[in-house]
């Protein structure tokens, strides 16, 4: 337990340290990549999707409105005594 938790003050610590020195280097990485990532994730999850909806063969149970036709209704029959 001590490794983890000097290693969580050492990473609270040194994002400490890059706010102080004014670090940009997040900002540097999302003006230049952001939308190149942005864009290929939404590729990435339209190609997955496109493959599990078209390839898998997987029943998406659509709604039975208007498919199913009710039974005629059967009256109980009285018990004779």
């Amino acid at each position: 337990m001590f490794r983890f938790a000097k290693a969580a003050l050492n990473l609270t610590g040194q994002a400490a340290r890059q706010v102080r020195h004014n670090s940009t280097a997040q900002v540097n990485f999302n003006k230049k990549y952001g939308n190149l990532l942005m864009v290929s994730g939404a590729g990435f999850c339209v190609a997955v999707w496109s493959y599990v909806v078209t390839q898998t063969g997987i029943t998406w149970n659509p709604s039975p409105v208007g498919k199913v036709m009710p039974m005629e209704w059967r009256e109980a029959e009285a018990e004779e005594e």
